[in-house]
């Protein structure tokens, strides 16, 4: 229902408003309020704040509806204001429009026309209100969502190709804060996610930082993918300033908890695309493959401040970093062991 306000000193409109329009208010289509000068209406206006749309006169005892129109847009700039007046001459016309008016309805009022006139202004208010909800979700959304998947979301053909997919060289980086699931066990939720969301935003910037992205949060870990120019280079760049970020942050006042990361590095060809339910409209847009699931069990034997990548990467990044060769692991659901090694700098 929309909630509009009359302004007007002469008593007789609201009694011609509350007839012309009684189908309209029976049907709670629209609701009215009305005042009998300016100082009044946006008395009403603070004790009805979904008004949409105003209706004034300009000649009023008190507060003038020029003046109100001008009052109105420092107030509430989303309510539109409708001059409803006699002095329909140009110079009046002009200044309420200067003054933001959206539309000027000259007495006596032709009320088949004013009715047009507040359909468009309702509609044109509804407009402005869903572009501005639609920036709000947006702005929302892009805290949730990675900028890859809003770019995918722009195209035109996005929803016919949901569960399309393309085969991609990155670089999969997982980042496990180590410990911290036994330190939460003694603090409390709130302080726990505080911090947790402080060492993210250290983690999450050196990442950007480097072009990459953040796939998906994992409890106290990240899942981070490197596309493009030198997509393991700079990975390994992003992985070497976390580990010195996070390894700078003093215990809070009062604990003993110092943080430390460790890290598994891989890098190759992954499945890029929506994974889920599209019946179920619930998708995940990320990357997966055998160099996912290696980085993810790189991470798992890294100790303590360690970057653990296997001898492929090795191969690839050894004339740009110093690394120490560990030997040979066996890694969860792989057949041969692999040659791992760590980088230090």
């Amino acid at each position: 229902m929309a909630k509009i306000l009359v302004a007007d000193d002469e008593v007789d409109l609201e009694m011609l408003i509350k007839q012309k329009f009684r189908r309209q208010i029976r049907e709670s289509k629209y609701e009215f309020i009305f005042a009998l000068n300016g100082n009044e209406a946006l008395s009403k206006m603070q004790q009805h704040g979904d008004v949409e749309v105003v209706l004034t006169d300009i000649n009023m005892p008190e507060m003038d509806g020029l003046t109100l129109l001008a009052k109105i847009n420092e107030v509430s700039p989303l309510v539109k204001t409708v001059m409803v007046s006699a002095y329909g001459d140009m110079e009046n016309i002009r200044t309420a429009m200067n003054r933001g008016a959206f539309d000027f309805v000259c007495k006596p009022v032709n009320f088949q026309d004013l009715e047009l006139t507040i359909e468009k202004t309702m509609l044109h208010v509804a407009q402005v209100r869903q572009t501005l909800n639609a920036i709000k979700e947006n702005n929302i959304l892009r805290m949730y969502v990675d900028e890859n998947v809003l770019k995918f979301m722009s195209g035109t053909e996005y929803e016919k190709s949901l569960l399309q997919n393309e085969t991609v060289e990155a670089t999969v980086a997982f980042l496990d804060i180590c410990s911290f699931t036994s330190m939460t066990e003694k603090e409390p939720p709130n302080e726990v996610v505080t911090l947790l969301n402080n060492y993210f935003d250290v983690m999450v910037k050196e990442i950007i930082g480097q072009k990459g992205y953040i796939d998906k949060f994992i409890g106290d870990a990240i899942m981070a993918v490197f596309r493009g120019d030198y997509h393991l280079d700079r990975a390994i760049e992003a992985c070497l300033a976390v580990r010195k970020q996070i390894e700078n942050i003093r215990p809070q006042p009062g604990k003993t908890y110092t943080p430390k990361v460790s890290i598994g590095v891989n890098s190759g060809e992954v499945i890029s695309g929506n994974i889920g339910s599209a019946d179920l409209r619930r998708l995940d847009y990320t990357v997966i493959g055998d160099v996912v699931n290696t980085a993810q069990r790189l991470q798992s034997i890294a100790q303590a401040g360690q970057i653990v990548i296997n001898h492929k990467s090795y191969e690839k990044i050894k004339e740009s970093f110093n690394c120490e060769k560990l030997g040979e692991v066996s890694l969860k659901n792989k057949a041969k062991q692999e040659v791992v090694y760590q980088v230090l700098n």
